[in-house]
């Protein structure tokens, strides 16, 4: 453990999210944190690795249960030390989420020694990492004096799109906090540019757990009697924290800055200039990205003719574009968008209309990501689906059988171990085998390098709910986990 100061500095990452604002390479089931939109890294890998150089402890994950193995393998790849990944069985907002951190971080220490956690939401883009480390520390010091600090970006245009803070007058580095303001029309956000005093409220925040637990339990003990109750019946799984599924639910929902920031008189406001965005918007990723001399931001296979202003991003097949102006496309494997950047913040609206429709595309992306690797509908049609596994070296899939469904597999890359019913054997290259209904059935990796298969499946019932496990390295019940 690192020392900042007196007290240990303990950063939580809040990966939530619904996957609606940048839908379609978003979704429910991956958002926008698991995807590496600005660069080579993912946003919840770059989250964690600007944390390099604060002589922080490892971090502690708060996300959702569904996307516990994302988080698991993507901060494994970047051998990422962490202190814990507490599982929400359900999304209660970002005031019961660091509270339930806030208990994680005092685990196990004595009465007399506080931590200070550093809340940093997975989902955000800073491109001035030293700004962003000089206002960290400006925050420890506000933080170990029992403050509880809130980090504001320093705007440069009127937007919109955020909520804003009102500094008080004071001698800075940190300043007391007049108000907190919600989302303000074109006009005030102008107003609150030009005067100077106004910042973004950016979701970051630092404080001493002991301290934010305390003002928690005299400004919403409900929430925090909900929180320690949920968090005292929670489970080890594997490597992850399962908080009490009942106890959580029962907790009220809702964020930080209305339970606490606005009602507390410890708040000061740290401004924060480092490039700053919580990438809200394909507008937002357009102004955030390298564009041509045509001012087209570009990404995969696209050919733009006479096209300007736009965001073009494909993920498998050709997108062309002849003639467009300030338009966002964006192409997946299921799925493709099309609609002026001015009208992008609309996305949410179009997403709630295919979910009341009942569309699986809002959640989850036709290639789907489980612990032991993935699995791509590439085709189906009337008692048929044909899928692609990718199976991790070392890996498995659950020992299970399906009820009305046969399977047939083709290696095609690697070096497969199967179990059928009482029997174990291994597939090479351009081989193959058939699972009838109802046999007990496994794939292994033995090897070093990916193993890919072809699955074609048949029978009355291919739903991913027909499946009976029956062991299962990682722990997981149903088929969603």
């Amino acid at each position: 453990m690192a020392a900042a100061g007196a007290a240990t500095l303990v950063p939580v990452v809040l990966s939530g999210g619904s996957g609606t604002r940048l839908w379609p390479l978003s979704r429910e089931l991956y958002p926008k944190q698991f995807l590496p939109l600005v660069g080579d890294g993912t946003m919840l890998q770059d989250t964690v690795a600007r944390l390099e150089g604060l002589n922080a402890a490892g971090p502690i994950v708060v996300c959702s249960e569904h996307h516990r193995f994302i988080v698991a393998e993507q901060l494994r790849q970047r051998a990422v030390t962490l202190t814990a990944i507490v599982l929400e069985p359900v999304g209660r907002n970002t005031a019961p989420a660091v509270a339930i951190a806030a208990l994680a971080a005092l685990r196990g220490r004595a009465d007399a020694e506080d931590v200070l956690l550093l809340v940093l939401p997975a989902d955000h883009l800073l491109r001035d990492v030293k700004a962003f480390h000089a206002a960290v520390r400006t925050g420890i010091n506000d933080a170990a004096a029992g403050r509880l600090v809130t980090f504001g970006v320093v705007p440069d245009k009127p937007e919109t799109g955020y909520g804003y803070i009102r500094r008080a007058p004071g001698r800075g580095p940190s300043y007391p906090i007049a108000e907190f303001v919600e989302k303000p029309s074109a006009e005030r956000a102008a107003q609150y540019l030009a005067s100077g005093e106004y910042l973004w409220n950016s979701g970051m925040f630092l404080f001493g757990a002991r301290r934010y637990l305390a003002e928690l339990e005299r400004l919403a003990p409900e929430m925090l009697a909900a929180c320690r109750t949920a968090y005292e019946a929670a489970s080890s799984d594997l490597d992850f924290v399962r908080l009490g599924r009942a106890e959580f639910a029962r907790c009220p929902s809702d964020s930080i800055d209305y339970a606490v920031m606005e009602k507390t008189e410890a708040a000061v406001v740290v401004p924060l200039d480092a490039g700053w965005s919580d990438v809200g918007s394909f507008s937002a990723l357009h102004e955030n990205l390298s564009a041509d001399a045509n001012g087209n931001v570009t990404r995969g296979d696209v050919v733009a003719e006479d096209s300007a202003g736009c965001y073009l991003y494909s993920t498998e097949r050709l997108v062309a574009t002849v003639g467009l102006k300030d338009h966002v496309v964006i192409e997946t494997k299921d799925a493709v968008l099309v609609a002026p950047r001015g009208r992008v913040q609309d996305v949410k609206n179009l997403v709630a209309r295919l979910k009341a429709l009942g569309r699986p595309e809002t959640v989850s992306h036709r290639e789907v990501f489980r612990p032991w690797g993935s699995y791509d509908s590439v085709d189906a049609g009337d008692r048929f689906q044909v899928k692609r596994l990718k199976v991790k070296p070392g890996a498995q899939l659950s020992l299970q059988m399906h009820h009305h469904r046969a399977e047939h597999w083709i290696v095609v890359s690697g070096t497969a171990r199967i179990t059928c019913d009482d029997k174990v054997f291994l597939l090479s290259e351009n081989e193959s085998t058939y699972i009838p209904v109802g046999a007990k059935h496994r794939i292994e990796n033995p090897g070093k390098v990916p193993l890919h298969i072809v699955e074609v499946q048949s029978g009355t019932y291919l739903g991913e709910d027909d499946i009976v496990r029956f062991e299962d390295t990682y722990g997981r019940q149903g088929t969603r986990g």
